[in-house]
């Protein structure tokens, strides 16, 4: 063989070792890359309330693009009887969409899970409670000990936007402006005194400046003053509730049509990432 057809060779090998080499490299590196963070598995019911149904199916098509775009998995389900320790045990961060769940051992296994470092987001009717209700206070370490709030008092009616003020820094609020206009919503109130509360921690509140809040057509769905908490965790637990979650819907004129959808919200889009990637990554 001439020597230059040995170095043609040479380097016709070289060639190859360098592509087989970058291949197993490149091929890595998007193994690595696809590989999930963490798994978030989101509880729901979506039966009751137009306006809470609505934002449920918004949800359950958001969190999937938020989800591939940010490298986490999201699984949902409206078997509440997945609440169990060998189910959860999958899955780093629960949410419940909008209601909670209602058999003691439910209960006693969402409990456990919490206890144990799970983390969690609860989204507005998640933590309704009122007595002769179907949703009644029966729940003590849920309402009074985990959220905080208690029963609930009264809401806003119909629904409206609000400015929201960030009360306290957090992971959770990094990147968010110290006020921002909300997306539409229907705002509660609550029985307990959550400044009184030293597990708790609130991150946002309705800034005065949205008074008068609501358009009625009742006095008493209009605020006028106070203070009212919307975001807050519980420094025991790696928790969230939201206040937010109940779109804007066309009642009136009988369509049932979504006037408005809470995603649709970049802050608040933004707001609930840095919940997800603040429980998701955070070590048990």
């Amino acid at each position: 063989m001439s020597i230059f057809s040995q170095k043609t060779c040479f380097l016709a090998t070289q060639s190859i070792l360098i592509v087989l080499f970058f291949s197993c490299f490149l091929g890595y590196s998007q193994q690595k890359k696809s590989k999930s963070k963490f798994k978030v598995i989101a509880f729901y019911t979506a039966k009751n309330d137009q306006a809470h149904i609505s934002f449920v199916h918004e949800a359950n098509k958001w969190f999937p693009k938020l989800a591939e775009e940010n490298h986490f998995e999201y699984d949902s389900t409206n078997n509440w009887n997945n609440l169990n320790a060998e189910f959860l045990a999958k899955y780093q961060v629960v949410l419940f969409l909008d209601t909670r769940p209602e058999t003691p051992s439910q209960r006693e296994a969402f409990q456990k899970y919490m206890e144990n470092g799970g983390g969690f987001i609860g989204f507005h009717f998640s933590a309704f409670a009122l007595n002769d209700s179907d949703y009644p206070q029966n729940w003590n370490w849920y309402h009074n000990t985990f959220l905080g709030s208690g029963e609930y008092g009264s809401n806003t009616w119909r629904p409206t936007s609000a400015v929201l003020r960030v009360e306290n820094q957090h992971p959770v609020t990094k990147d968010i402006p110290k006020t921002f206009s909300s997306a539409p919503n229907e705002w509660y109130r609550w029985s307990n005194d959550l400044t009184k509360n030293p597990d708790i921690k609130i991150l946002l509140a309705i800034d005065e400046s949205s008074f008068p809040l609501g358009t009625g057509p009742k006095a008493h769905e209009i605020w006028h003053s106070g203070y009212y908490p919307v975001v807050w965790t519980n420094k025991n637990y790696k928790m969230l509730y939201v206040n937010m979650g109940h779109n804007d819907i066309d009642y009136e004129h009988g369509t049932n049509k979504t006037l408005s959808y809470t995603f649709e919200n970049k802050v608040e889009s933004q707001l609930i990432l840095n919940a997800l990637l603040w429980l998701g990554n955070s070590k048990k």
